[in-house]
């Protein structure tokens, strides 16, 4: 069965030559044929084809009308149970939906179900959620990335046209990468937050997994916007992403990082890196060096920040207000039995370090200091874009690695983010575009980088370059890989 994608999805309901039930039914019909080999899937909607048949009478009147979509499974969903793929929440059914889930509804998409990811959002593989691991459609021995695995799988299988996931230090780019699909996080503030279950309150972003630019574009026209439950959201209009996606890339100015740490980076990325980098110059663009010299620092300083802030946030589930609840003699005992029991060993890893860091007498040493590096590595890319429109790296310094690789070596695991993490430091926004495939036939990702709210240009360059590129990704085959 063909994959498609979202504009194929949208014209084809609006030149009524498809009804939405149809390709709800066609989305179910893949989940149920490929995901006992990938585990994209933790839960699906059993609403979503007769959502799906209700809109078939209706005329569409928005772009995503009746296509449908799955959602990370952090984001909440009235009715429909949200785990964060933790035992801590394994029966948890929200009384309400976030508001990137709510905005999808209002525009007649429908949801068919929720993704895996790893636990709370912590981590680089899928490997650590408590329910399942998922696998890379490309080859199953091999992980998807993380934490929004199931998302990207999910799109690069070609059960859903599109899904959305949450990025902290890289968590949409990164799996967009391993799984050769387009992943976008937007600036810190563009899309609420409103409904996300928290792991670094200040890092955390909402963005969409599409198979192209121009069908991210789409998504994010839907999902952003002012959000008043979240004093986070940034009060600006509402953009329409999709214009001047064409314009390409003659009189921009692409930035090369001079000073960026090549420690690990397989000289496959490498090349083909390059080779989009050359493929924007032909095209028009002026490439630049820059600098950002404090970003050598960022992933010591995120995994600070992150986890201080993941303590406190994951405060809330004590057993006593939802949520696991191991019951005991004593309330102490309580606590450290349903904590105990209800997290996996990567969250307990970080709300230990993040404890650490904020205790008495460590505060200055460790939380403090990492906040002042976070400002030194956003003035870095202040500079940075004084000379340039947009900066290129590699979205990850390696092909997707194999299941059980890295999952003993937390520090191998964590230098995965390498490239993505300063992103979410700045709360800048952020993409990964399919620039190749190694010799092994595993996908590459190209990272780039945008001014804060300058989704337009980062939109813009992105699609350039998918239109020079010179080649299509093709689509895994799932079934011929598991034979």
């Amino acid at each position: 069965m063909a994959v498609h994608t979202v504009k194929q999805v949208m014209e084809s309901i609006r030149k009524r030559e498809s009804k939405p039930s149809e390709w709800v039914e066609r989305a179910l019909e893949r989940i149920e044929r490929l995901d006992g080999r990938i585990g994209a899937f933790l839960a699906l909607d059993e609403q979503a084809l007769a959502k799906a048949r209700a809109l078939d009478e209706r005329a569409p009147d928005h772009p995503l009308f009746g296509v449908p979509y799955a959602l990370k499974d952090n984001i909440c969903t009235e009715g429909l149970r949200t785990t964060a793929a933790s035992r801590i929440l394994a029966n948890y059914v929200p009384p309400y939906s976030a508001t990137v889930a709510r905005k999808l509804a209002e525009t007649g998409a429908v949801l068919v179900g929720k993704t895996n990811l790893d636990e709370f959002a912590m981590g680089s593989s899928t490997e650590n959620s408590a329910f399942q691991k998922t696998r890379n459609p490309f080859d199953l021995e091999r992980v998807p990335g993380g934490s929004s695995g199931g998302s990207a799988a999910a799109v690069a299988a070609g059960m859903v046209p599109f899904a959305l996931g949450s990025d902290t230090g890289g968590s949409i780019r990164q799996p967009a990468a391993f799984c050769g699909v387009v992943g976008l996080k937007p600036t810190y503030g563009r899309v609420s937050r409103y409904g996300l279950i928290a792991f670094a309150s200040s890092l955390d972003q909402i963005g969409p997994f599409t198979r192209t630019v121009e069908d991210a574009a789409w998504v994010l026209n839907a999902i952003c916007g002012h959000d008043p439950l979240d004093s986070t959201s940034a009060p600006l209009p509402a953009e329409d992403f999709t214009q001047g996606l064409d314009a390409g890339v003659q009189g921009l100015r692409i930035g090369v990082v001079t000073d960026i740490d090549t420690t690990g980076l397989d000289p496959e990325v490498k090349r083909a890196v390059d080779a989009a980098v050359a493929a924007l110059a032909r095209a028009g663009a002026e490439v630049v060096e820059v600098s950002l010299p404090h970003c050598q620092y960022a992933v010591a300083t995120y995994y600070l920040i992150a986890p201080a802030e993941a303590s406190s946030n994951l405060a809330r589930y004590d057993g006593v207000r939802y949520g696991l609840r191991v019951e005991t003699d004593s309330l102490v005992e309580t606590y450290e039995r349903t904590r105990s029991e209800g997290f996996g060993t990567e969250v307990k890893r970080r709300i230990i370090i993040g404890t650490y860091a904020l205790s008495s007498g460590y505060y200055d040493a460790y939380y403090k200091r990492a906040q002042q590096m976070r400002t030194l590595i956003r003035q870095d890319f202040e500079a940075a874009f004084a000379r340039c429109d947009v900066i290129v790296t590699p979205t990850a310094p390696t092909t997707a690695f194999r299941l059980g690789e890295k999952i003993d070596n937390p520090l191998q695991m964590y230098l995965n983010d390498l490239y993505t993490i300063p992103a979410n430091l700045a709360g800048l926004p952020g993409i990964s575009v399919p620039c190749g495939l190694s010799s092994q036939g595993l996908p590459i990702g190209l990272q780039i980088l945008a001014k804060a709210f300058d989704e337009r240009t980062l939109l813009r360059v992105a699609r350039a370059y998918e239109q020079v590129r010179g080649f299509e990704l093709p689509v895994p085959d799932v079934e011929g890989a598991a034979r």
